[in-house]
C-alpha cells in the first residue's frame, strides 16, 4: 500500500488515532479476558505471564479489526443533517474508497505496521466484512442467550478458549457489543461536517 501523507485536520486521520486510542482506553479485551476467567473458573488462562500477554495481543488485534469494521460501516452514510431522515444516505463509492484508503493509511502509520502488516490487516478487515455482509443477509433476531454470528465472536472464542467453545462466544458478544458502541460513539464525537469526510 503506497503511504498517503495525511492533509491538516483529515479527518480520517483523526478517527484512525481517536478509535485506537478509545480502545487502549476503554480497556474492552482485558476487562473482557478478565471476567471470562473469573466467572468461568478459567484461572489457567493467566498462570503463564508470556502466553497471556500474546493472548491479549492477539485479542486486541481481533478488537482493532472489529471496530475498524463497524467504524467504516457507519462512515459509510451520509450524518443526518438537522431532520430524521427514514433511511440514512449511502455515500458514493468514490467518497466510501477515498475515506477508507485515508483512514487505513493513518491507522498503518498510528500503529507502526511495516507493509507486510498492513496488508495482512487490509486483507482480514476484508474478509471481515464480508462475513458480516453474509451474516447480514441472512439476519434473524438472536435470542439473549445465543452468540454474535461474527467473526470477532469466532476467531476469539477459539483462540481465547476452544475447550469451552459456547461459553468463550457468549462473552465475546458481550466484548463485541461493547466494541461497536465505542467505534459509532468514536466516530459520532468526532464533529465532522460532510465536506470534511468528503475527499475533494
Amino acid at each position: 500500500m503506497a503511504a498517503e501523507k495525511p492533509k491538516a485536520n483529515d479527518p480520517a486521520s483523526e478517527l484512525a488515532e481517536r478509535l485506537a486510542a478509545a480502545l487502549l482506553q476503554e480497556r474492552i479485551v482485558p476487562r473482557f479476558v478478565d471476567s471470562y476467567v473469573v466467572e468461568q473458573g478459567r484461572q489457567a488462562l493467566q498462570v503463564h505471564a508470556g502466553m497471556y500477554r500474546d493472548l491479549l495481543a492477539l485479542l486486541q488485534r481481533e478488537a482493532l479489526l472489529a471496530a475498524c469494521a463497524k467504524l467504516l460501516e457507519v462512515a459509510a452514510y451520509e450524518p443526518e443533517a438537522g431532520r430524521r431522515l427514514a433511511k440514512p444516505r449511502l455515500r458514493s463509492r468514490q467518497e466510501i474508497a477515498a475515506f477508507r484508503r485515508r483512514f487505513l493509511a493513518a491507522m498503518t502509520r498510528q500503529q507502526k505496521w511495516t507493509a507486510g502488516d498492513a496488508l495482512e490487516f487490509q486483507s482480514d478487515l476484508q474478509m471481515y466484512e464480508q462475513l458480516i455482509a453474509r451474516a447480514a443477509a441472512t439476519r434473524r433476531t438472536r435470542k439473549p442467550f445465543e452468540a454474535a454470528n461474527h467473526p470477532f465472536v469466532d476467531r476469539c472464542a477459539f483462540l481465547l478458549d476452544s475447550s469451552f467453545l459456547e461459553k468463550a462466544r457468549l462473552a465475546a458478544s458481550r466484548a463485541l457489543t461493547e466494541l461497536e458502541r465505542l467505534a459509532a460513539q468514536v466516530y459520532g464525537g468526532a464533529d465532522l461536517d460532510n465536506e470534511r469526510v468528503r475527499k475533494n
